[in-house]
């Protein structure tokens, strides 16, 4: 390079950055082929820290407040050639600034429900989602595991990423909480806090803090609610046998009638509709009758119902509840000892 080239180099002796609010994590000085005065300042603001890279190795990391650049200040500054006396060793270097703020209000949740273990149920689907932090807090980690030369590298660069990792880590958090599900609405920041716990280490990793997690809600998929809603009916009913055949036959009239008013299911062929809604009153009558006297006796039900009629009705829909019963049982709504106590309490019924 000739004198006059080198006179018209321009020499950076100011190197800052002003963060635009876009979500930038790392940014890379625009150097265009200039080069640092020695002696020059350097900037770094609170919120951020910057990384000196000579020669493709990160010469030092350097945090707030104003550094003037000098051997003193950058060693690696010792090693590099003097142009001319004139000038005191101008250089050239990369120089990336990182943002160390918070980010917050990151989101994640489950795209599918997950399968975990659980105290009551054995076994659950849920869905879950909330809100994280983290900031950068290792640039030299970040940088040479993240970044890496980009001139940009931002929060949405890296939000697939992290989501990933917020997932991955649920069903660990569940586990060391020991929360059943039931309790987990009840109890979300002990829950959020051990998400938090388990997630962090692969934060660290890519040198970021996992700052605070959040859990907003957390359900499950429609069919296992179905069943879920079941089992808090039974809870309601307790184990008076006498209201829990209420119960059933109360969910049971309304598809009877249903079916009937369609023409087709159990009672539809040959009653119809009105028919129909006499079976389930009956019903309700005979179960309530032989349970003890359990609900109030029918009235102004049609004599030809309350005959021959209704005992076979009464029959065929006992069998009918045996196999309701065997279905809760199956889906863990019943116990075994449950399941039995009722079914030999039922079939006395048809001796």
């Amino acid at each position: 390079m000739g004198l006059m080239d080198f006179i018209k180099k321009q020499f950076i002796d100011i190197l800052e950055w002003t963060e635009s609010g876009d979500g930038t994590l790392a940014w890379r000085y625009p150097m265009a082929g200039n080069e640092i005065q020695y002696g020059g300042s350097l900037t770094v603001r609170e919120s951020q820290m910057a990384v000196f890279v000579n020669e493709g190795k990160i010469a030092d990391v350097f945090g707030p407040g104003m550094h003037k650049l000098t051997t003193q200040t950058l060693p690696v500054l010792t090693y590099l050639k003097n142009w001319d006396k004139l000038f005191q060793s101008p250089f050239k270097s990369d120089v990336y600034f990182f943002s160390t703020r918070q980010q917050i209000d990151q989101r994640w949740g489950t795209s599918q429900p997950i399968t975990i273990r659980d105290k009551d149920f054995g076994a659950v689907r849920l869905r879950a989602f909330g809100n994280y932090a983290y900031r950068i807090a290792d640039p030299k980690l970040f940088h040479t595991e993240i970044s890496g030369t980009r001139d940009r590298y931002t929060v949405e660069d890296l939000d697939g990423q992290l989501r990933g990792l917020m997932l991955q880590h649920i069903s660990d958090a569940v586990a060391q909480s020991g929360i059943p599900f039931l309790d987990l609405a009840a109890n979300q920041i002990e829950f959020a806090k051990q998400l938090r716990d388990a997630t962090a280490p692969s934060f660290e990793a890519l040198g970021l803090k996992l700052e605070g997690v959040t859990l907003q809600s957390v359900s499950l998929p429609e069919e296992l609610q179905k069943i879920l809603d079941q089992k808090i009916g039974m809870g309601m009913v307790g184990n008076d046998m006498g209201k829990f055949m209420q119960y059933q036959t109360a969910q049971a009239i309304p598809k009877f009638a249903e079916g009937a008013g369609q023409g087709g299911g159990i009672a539809g062929d040959a009653m119809g509709l009105g028919a129909g809604v006499a079976l389930g009153q009956v019903l309700a009558q005979q179960l309530g009758q032989g349970l003890g006297g359990v609900g109030p006796a029918v009235t102004g039900a049609p004599a030809v119902a309350a005959a021959s009629p209704a005992v076979a009705a009464s029959a065929d829909d006992v069998m009918a509840l045996l196999e309701r019963l065997g279905d809760l049982k199956a889906k863990g709504i019943l116990t075994d000892e449950e399941f039995l106590a009722k079914k030999t309490e039922l079939l006395k019924k048809l001796t």
